[in-house]
């Protein structure tokens, strides 16, 4: 015998479901992606509300059209994809470039342009564009945004020994891009702020937590981890020694690296145990080679050229 107290809630989670999915395009593109979670939602509510009426009369439906805003913002920052993040990237850009000075050396450009390219072809996603810009500024630092962009402080240029080195430096953040750290956090940081809706890519708030993400706030030490991962197989795959990244991070945990040197570990953690992991990395793949380890005009030509 049907309970028509049962049947009645089903018929209401049911028209909620049908309300949540009405077909305006930003919806319809988000079904075609998260369908499977839509279904497996409606499933559970109208399940829950069959096995126990009550829980009917504690659910206000309203409360679902509250929340659908933020949830549809989740939905969204999970499921960019590559054209949209590179857009979104291409706002945090400009902002970023307002807020530091971009270094006109055109030979340190070239560089730092060429190198990262080389990593670009080679990483886990060669097919997004990538942009690379040099920032006048002695203090050592690199930081990257989503969408492709990687920026390299002119005093890391200088503190490399060698352009195995400063790849690795490129081919960390090349890392956390092609790990779409970036969009993760920032993911977690819109909830946190109560960000409940988005007017696209091109949102000013999503752009000013990118910025902030970038210039001002650490990643994760997972995130930092799966960065050296995924740079060091990169710097390997082309051609440059993998020995060059614990190397290079070795050199700045020591005490000769100075204020600045300590200023960058700040912002990547855990330089201890990301070296360790690094050097057993290369162990336990057989990671070898010396690429980019013998140049001998590297230091003459940029050790001292910013000063």
């Amino acid at each position: 015998m049907n309970n028509p107290i049962i049947e009645q809630n089903s018929h209401q989670i049911s028209n909620a479901l049908k309300q949540l999915i009405n077909p305006i395009n930003f919806l319809k593109a988000m079904l075609q992606r998260q369908w499977k979670f839509i279904v497996a939602l409606g499933m559970s509510l109208i399940l829950a509300v069959s096995l126990n009426p009550l829980i009917a009369s504690a659910l206000d439906l309203s409360d679902l059209f509250r929340i659908l805003p933020s949830a549809v913002q989740i939905i969204q920052l999970s499921s960019i994809g590559d054209n949209d993040e590179v857009a979104l990237g291409r706002q945090i850009d400009g902002q970023i470039r307002q807020e530091v000075r971009i270094s006109n050396d055109r030979a340190a450009n070239a560089l730092v342009s060429r190198l990262g390219q080389m990593l670009a072809a080679r990483s886990d996603r060669p097919n997004i564009p990538y942009t690379f810009r040099v920032v006048d500024d002695k203090n050592l630092n690199a930081f990257a945004t989503m969408g492709g962009f990687v920026y390299i402080n002119t005093g890391t240029i200088a503190a490399s020994d060698n352009v195995a080195q400063l790849a690795s430096v490129i081919g960390h953040e090349i890392g956390h891009i092609t790990g779409r750290h970036a969009l993760e956090q920032m993911k977690q940081m819109a909830i946190a702020q109560g960000i409940a809706t988005i007017a696209g890519v091109a949102d000013d708030r999503l752009v000013n937590i990118g910025v902030n993400l970038a210039l001002r706030l650490p990643n994760s030490r997972e995130a930092e981890f799966d960065a050296d991962r995924r740079g060091l197989l990169n710097i390997t795959r082309a051609g440059f020694a993998p020995s060059a990244m614990p190397a290079f991070m070795q050199k700045l945990a020591s005490a000769g690296g100075g204020g600045s040197a300590l200023a960058f570990l700040n912002t990547h953690p855990a330089t201890s145990d990301r070296i360790n992991a690094l050097n057993q990395s290369i162990r336990e793949n057989n990671l070898a080679g010396s690429g980019g380890l013998n140049d001998s005009d590297y230091q003459r030509i940029w050790r001292n050229r910013f000063r």
